[in-house]
């Protein structure tokens, strides 16, 4: 087996240019929200979907089109409703005539684009959601036993509203395992709404300049790939990881099921990715702790004490993540009383 080609400081310098003007782009379509930002730049660093989860006006239609224009991708908006049917985004065989014969010709969907926002993905039947983690899962969709190859590359940033849960379909745990990170949208802070209101028109979308070319964004995503992980950040994620499920640590004593190794791989394309952000070749523990709470929150289950309690998922990651210690740490920190 070929030994592997690691990233060096001179590719990361030469590119990490790209990155902070992204950041900066976006930060300029959504106001105070720069943490969010770099968690969604970092998501899709490492190849992976995101789930965006927050009230409507937060902003988050408007952040997907940005990133669209900032790396001259194409992109598609799905509106996912009760009637939606899986053929309505992976597209139908059409009938057409060629020469005076007839045959079935595939009409591609939605789908077929780089970057699809797929909002409101609670409200579509199971059957419909069914056919967007296919497509999420294996980058293909198949339809009458044909095989059809999405676009490279291909990622899914759908959204929902936590709060209007009245004719929905509640993405089971299975189907939420395939998105890479669940990210929360709070609200804004007063001062944030003030610059809202002085630099933003009702239905005026913001200007945003191409910041690299996809084939660059290729490069870069290539790059995040080739990140060293040394081998004690390993053993931290698989130790955060076991951690989560019950009677591993003391935090899990409200957990009912824990993140699956599929959590564990994503922790650690999480990390390379931040690592890459922080113009560094290598991982750190800080870059697992730092993606954490994205990665393993829509994949912990909490049992009935943690409700009777008042604590939410948060609260239980972070309890686990202050009761796992890296190699840093002669001892854990002090546990919350959880």
């Amino acid at each position: 087996m070929a030994q592997k080609e690691y990233a060096t400081e001179e590719e990361v310098e030469g590119i990490v240019q790209h990155v902070r003007a992204l950041q900066e782009s976006l930060n300029g379509v959504l106001f105070g929200q720069s943490e969010l930002i770099d968690l969604v730049i970092v998501g899709l660093l490492a190849r992976g979907h995101i789930l965006l989860e927050g009230l409507p006006g937060l902003g988050k239609t408007e952040l997907v089109k940005g990133l669209s224009k900032a790396l001259g991708l194409d992109t598609k908006r799905v509106q996912f409703t009760p009637d939606l049917l899986p053929g309505d985004i992976t597209g139908n065989p059409v009938l057409q005539e060629n020469e005076g014969r007839r045959s079935f010709v595939f009409q591609p969907g939605p789908l077929f684009t780089n970057l699809v926002l797929a909002d409101e993905i609670n409200r579509a039947s199971p059957k419909t959601q069914s056919a967007l983690l296919e497509a999420m899962q294996e980058r293909c969709v198949t339809v009458l036993g044909e095989t059809h190859s999405l676009p490279a590359p291909f990622f899914v940033l759908a959204t929902q509203n936590p709060i209007e849960l009245e004719g929905t379909y509640p993405l089971p745990e299975a189907q939420l395992d395939r998105f890479l990170f669940k990210l929360e949208v709070g609200r804004n802070s007063a001062e944030t709404l003030e610059q809202i209101v002085l630099k933003r028109e009702l239905g005026e979308d913001p200007v945003v300049e191409e910041i690299m070319t996809p084939s660059e964004f290729k490069s870069l995503v290539d790059l995040v790939r080739r990140v060293y992980l040394p081998d004690v950040v390993a053993n931290y994620i698989a130790r955060l990881v076991t951690a989560t499920h019950p009677g591993e640590s003391k935090a899990s004593s409200h957990i009912k099921f824990g993140a699956s190794p599929r959590a564990a791989l994503s922790l650690a394309s999480a990390a390379k990715a931040r690592a890459v952000m922080h113009e560094r070749v290598h991982t750190s523990f800080e870059d697992v702790a730092a993606v954490a709470p994205a990665v393993l929150r829509h994949r912990v289950l909490l049992d009935y004490s943690a409700q009777i309690e008042g604590l939410t998922v948060n609260d239980v990651l972070e309890a686990i993540l202050n009761e796992v210690p890296n190699q840093n740490q002669a001892t854990p920190k002090s546990l919350k009383s959880v």
